[in-house]
Order: structure tokens, then C-alpha cells, then sequence
């Protein structure tokens, strides 16, 4: 599977943003999909993740209240819904897929395919 990030920019602390990251592929509907996240000078780590049917999703206790991750079967699309930004929020934001049979992980070890990355900035 490929996948493909986008929606970064630059929006104010306090606002929303949405990700989306593009999937091919026609098992779509059986890979995890995680969202992970790296801030300059700091190690990649996991943001949210949901599993394959949607029915199942797992967060960063940092981003958790603030975040929601969904998905479309149907369009190969997960989106990540971001909401109350801060500016620690920050980063380049990687999607990731976990190949069946997969799970619900928070490792960036434990994910197989890879997206290439949409910036966004926070500023306060």
C-alpha cells in the first residue's frame, strides 16, 4: 500500500486543522492505519492510530480530547481531525499502515508502509 499525507500549513494557536492521508490499494479496509508526528530535534512519535473497520481507535494521552481520527473504506482516506492547537503540536506529520493482520500500535517500528510527511506550524 501507498500512502500519501497532506493538508499541512501554518494556522494560530487555539484553531483546527484537518489531515488527510491518501491510501492505494484494494485491501485498504484491513490495514491499521497510525498517525505519528516529528518535531525538529526530537524522535518520531505515534499521535493516533485506527484500526482497519474504523470501529476501533487509540490516542496519545497529549493529544487525546483535542484529536479524532477517522476513516473512509470506501475513499482509502483517513483523516485527522485537529482541534484546540497548540504550539507544541508542531511537527511533520507522517501516516503510517500496519499490514494484516494488524493492530491498533503506538510503535513506529511496528508500522510497514509509510507516508512522506506534511508540515504544519502553530503559531502562538
Amino acid at each position: 500500500v501507498q500512502l500519501q499525507a497532506c493538508g499541512g500549513g501554518l494556522v494560530q494557536a487555539g484553531g483546527s486543522l484537518r489531515l488527510s492521508c491518501a491510501a492505494s490499494g484494494r485491501t485498504f479496509n484491513r490495514y491499521a492505519v497510525g498517525w505519528f508526528r516529528q518535531a525538529p530535534g526530537k524522535e518520531r512519535e505515534f499521535v493516533a492510530a485506527i484500526g482497519g473497520s474504523g470501529d476501533a481507535s487509540y490516542y496519545a494521552d497529549s493529544v487525546k480530547g483535542r484529536f479524532t481520527i477517522s476513516r473512509d473504506n470506501a475513499k482509502s482516506t483517513v483523516t485527522l481531525q485537529m482541534n484546540s492547537l497548540k504550539s507544541e503540536d508542531t511537527a511533520v506529520y507522517y501516516c503510517a499502515a500496519d499490514r494484516p493482520p494488524s493492530r491498533l500500535v503506538a510503535g513506529v517500528w511496528e508500522y510497514d508502509y509509510w507516508g512522506q510527511g506534511t508540515k504544519f506550524t502553530v503559531s502562538s
